[in-house]
């Protein structure tokens, strides 16, 4: 038998609505979720200056605007270019006739569950594209048909749960398009003859009307094609069976898949409205919310005795017996394919007997479903008892290894026709044992996701008709051989894998999201993929290459996802989400996010604008180093065409010489001790023969007519670059420390002078000593005119000095040099006087 647990942790459901107020529970609860936004009604909103309306800008690249939970109490403005705009669970309590002026391209606008109850008749003139319109859940009392008359593409229409007893007359006229409709509530007292007048066929048909009074015989029969109807007639199975028969007598068709709801069959009047169904030969009977009793159950059995039923699905049931049901196994059921039950609760669970007695019904479903009903065995006699079974789904139940090895009869010969297998959603731990059970099936198909699979083993000996396996949602860590080589999809969603290498040649689908996959698994083990899932591990990046391994692949989705926007990859994503390529990715441009750069950091992939610098690195950096370069060497060039390193130089031996300057004018005596020389002697090579013939014996080796001279004094000594620069030493130092060591500079100026690059580096260095010791240091000899504008510009404290302080010129005349010699001895031996 089967056997629910389900029943020990819940009561039956109450049904009398009838005795609810007028404000349903429904209603309750939408005021409770109003009362618990108070606190959030200026979130997400914005006031218009001009009218004082608030505004909302939460619109998607889709042009979907949700501006839900906001606590808007009134219309907020948006784009007027939104296609999809969602206001629900607000505190609106109007629409003004200029609300939604100007939202002609709008196609789906959402007012469910605020505080709406007044519209202006004109409020959706302006609509004229709208195919959805979601009023629901509102305190709208009366419903006016001038609201639709321009709506005449609207699909979609929700008036469910607001507090209006009866539907205007004329309401749904010229609504051509109308395939999907829902009204009714708790409220709902009437419906006549008329009120749907206008609605032609429909797609979906939902009413709530539990607590209706009357109906008019026809109101519901003219609407033709009529798809799926779902009906919430909880009062009237109660308190008035022939309304309730009235109205399945008008919606039941052969075609037409049935839903009923909130229903209580307590016994055999109860049931009776379901002969007009029977009648009239319906193929699809579902009930959801359903409470029923043994007495109840037989007799449906019995009223669908001999029905061409296809499809009996129950959801929300709760068995208030102990399922004896064997007094109807006379009955003929033999057209039931599919029984469906999910969410089964047994009150009396310890009671319930065995299905063994209902072979009447087991033998002949080929797809059997038991959903999240507290089952933890089924035993091997009733298994075989499902000789037709090839579909069987007990996903969310309580079976384990062991009660699963009881239910499939330990792997020993029974459903032999089983084709599909779903067993997810149980505490399963060993899939070696799964694999042993199954291994004789006929499975094509196999789910055994959202079990405790932790594990696999090193190989396996799965059916070889097995084509789809879904191990989603477990515990796996690894893949090995045990995978199947016959499979065509595998789902291995959700679990901690880092890798996947086992080669499947047969597979079309795979599905590897959630997982932690830091690449795409090599496309040579899937020869014959075609979509590939990818989503939220933590892939960096893909490429064209990675696409390219894989030869047939066609759908790619792997968003969300830790992505490492480099200019390839975004260059390469952009093009593949424009459409380019043969690989199509199928998830949400706004999943593929950038993760890094920081930068980047949260920016959709599809929005993203990298620089040359970002896209080109190490050329960016090659052409800045190159610049830099050769800028560097360009300057460099220049600052030593313009000596620029000579006069640092310069300035740091004149900053020494500054900070040694108080020293030596306070201790003359011992400076003078330091001196060596009497005078450095700067001139052009050119010019060494004056020196040489001329100066030198002058002043350092005077003649015996010199000595009897009254102008005689003892000889002088000269510094000479030729003769007393220090070997070895570079000519700057050299040049630095002939003046520093001598008492003067005699500087002899001449063109060949000025044109020599060292004459001018003494000249510059000098220029920096005059500042310590003084325009007397410096003695100038002209060999010839030489105009002070010829000197460097540069030197203007050189150029000062000429204009301020009398200078020698040597004398073509013989008769004049005994007086040039004597005033340059003068000058020289200041010192000493």
């Amino acid at each position: 038998m089967f056997t629910p647990l389900s029943g020990l942790y819940s009561g039956a459901k109450k049904f009398n609505k009838s005795a609810q107020p007028p404000c349903s529970m429904r209603h309750l609860t939408t005021c409770s979720l109003t009362l618990l936004l108070l606190p959030s009604l200026i979130q997400g909103q914005m006031l218009d200056p001009d009218d004082g309306r608030p505004s909302c800008d939460h619109c998607d690249l889709h042009l979907s605007c949700n501006c839900s939970f906001s606590g808007f109490t009134r219309v907020p403005m948006v784009t007027d270019q939104a296609l999809s705009l969602d206001l629900s669970f607000n505190n609106i309590t109007m629409v003004t006739q200029d609300d939604l002026m100007g939202h002609s391209r709008l196609r789906a606008l959402d007012l469910h569950g605020n505080r709406l109850a007044v519209i202006h008749p004109s409020a959706f003139d302006s609509l004229w594209s709208l195919e959805e319109l979601d009023l629901s859940d509102n305190l709208l009392t009366t419903l006016n048909h001038n609201w639709f008359s321009k709506l005449e593409v609207l699909q979609q229409l929700n008036l469910l749960d607001n507090p209006y007893s009866r539907l205007s007359s004329s309401l749904f006229e010229g609504l051509v398009r109308l395939r999907r409709l829902k009204f009714g509530s708790s409220d709902l007292k009437e419906l006549r003859t008329g009120d749907l007048l206008g609605v032609t066929e429909l797609e979906d048909l939902t009413v709530h009307a539990n607590n209706l009074a009357r109906y008019d015989s026809g109101a519901l029969g003219d609407i033709w094609p009529l798809g799926r109807v779902t009906l919430s007639l909880h009062g009237p199975f109660l308190t008035n069976v022939a309304l309730a028969a009235a109205v399945l007598a008008d919606i039941s068709y052969p075609e037409t898949p049935i839903t009923l709801e909130d229903l209580h069959l307590v016994g055999n009047e109860s049931v009776q409205p379901f002969r007009e169904s029977a009648k009239r030969r319906i193929r699809h009977l579902s009930f959801r919310n359903l409470s029923v009793s043994d007495e109840s159950s037989v007799d449906l059995l019995v009223v669908l005795d001999g029905v061409p039923l296809s499809l009996l699905s129950f959801e929300d049931v709760t068995l208030t017996g102990e399922g004896r049901w064997e007094r109807a196994n006379w009955t003929d059921h033999k057209n039931i394919d599919e029984f469906f039950l999910r969410n089964v609760v047994v009150l009396d669970v310890f009671k319930f007997t065995s299905f063994l007695m209902l072979k009447f019904l087991l033998q002949y479903p080929r797809k059997v479903s038991l959903i999240n009903a507290g089952v933890f065995l089924m035993p091997c006699e009733t298994s075989r008892l499902l000789v037709n079974l090839q579909y069987l789904d007990l996903s969310s139940n309580l079976l384990t290894d062991l009660t699963m090895a009881e239910s499939l009869c330990h792997g020993k010969k029974t459903l032999e026709e089983l084709r599909v297998l779903n067993i997810s959603g149980n505490p399963l731990k060993s899939l070696s044992t799964m694999n042993r059970l199954v291994a004789k099936l006929k499975l094509t198909h196999l789910d055994i996701s959202r079990t405790g699979y932790s594990s696999m083993p090193s190989s396996c000996s799965w059916p070889s008709t097995l084509k789809y396996l879904n191990i989603s949602r477990a515990k796996l860590r690894s893949t090995t051989d045990c995978l199947p080589i016959s499979l065509e999809v595998l789902d291995l969603s959700y679990n901690d894998l880092k890798s996947f290498s086992r080669a499947l040649p047969l597979l079309r689908e795979l599905y590897l999201s959630g997982n932690k996959f830091l690449r795409l698994p090599a496309g040579q083990s899937f020869p014959n993929l075609q979509t590939l899932t990818m989503q939220f591990n933590t892939l960096n990046v893909f490429s064209l290459p990675d696409l390219q391994s894989y030869r047939r692949l066609e759908n790619l989705q792997a968003g969300y996802n830790k992505f490492i926007c480099s200019c390839d990859f975004v260059n390469f994503l952009q093009s593949q989400l424009k459409g380019g390529g043969n690989v199509k990715l199928t998830d949400r441009e706004d999943g593929y996010v950038c993760d890094s750069p920081f930068h980047l950091k949260g920016e959709a992939v599809s929005q993203v604008r990298l620089s040359v610098s970002d896209c080109h690195q190490v050329l960016f950096i090659s052409l800045c180093c190159g610049a830099t370069l050769f800028i560097g060497v360009l300057l460099c060039v220049l600052l030593w065409r313009l000596h620029t390193f000579w006069y640092i130089k310069m300035t740091w031996a004149w900053l020494k010489a500054k900070r040694g300057s108080q020293k030596q004018r306070k201790d003359t005596v011992e400076s003078e001790g330091l001196l060596s020389f009497d005078a450095f002697v700067s001139y052009s090579e050119r010019d060494s023969s004056w020196v040489e013939n001329f100066l030198v014996p002058e002043l350092e080796e005077p003649t015996e007519d010199n000595s009897r001279s009254p102008s005689f004094s003892r000889p002088l000594s000269l510094c000479l670059h030729k003769r007393d620069f220090l070997p070895g030493h570079p000519i700057v130092d050299n040049i630095m420390s002939a003046i520093e060591q001598s008492r003067r500079t005699i500087f002899i100026l001449s063109e060949n002078f000025v044109q020599s690059d060292w004459c001018r580096y003494e000249l510059d260095f000098s220029h920096f000593w005059l500042f310590d010791a003084g325009g007397d240091a410096a003695i100038l000899i002209l060999l010839e005119p030489l105009p002070k504008d010829n000197i460097p510009k540069r030197f203007y404290k050189l150029r000062k000095l000429m204009s301020s302080t009398t200078y020698l010129e040597w004398p073509q005349e013989e008769d004049r040099r005994p007086e040039f010699w004597r005033s340059l001895r003068n000058a020289l031996k200041r010192d000493h006087d």
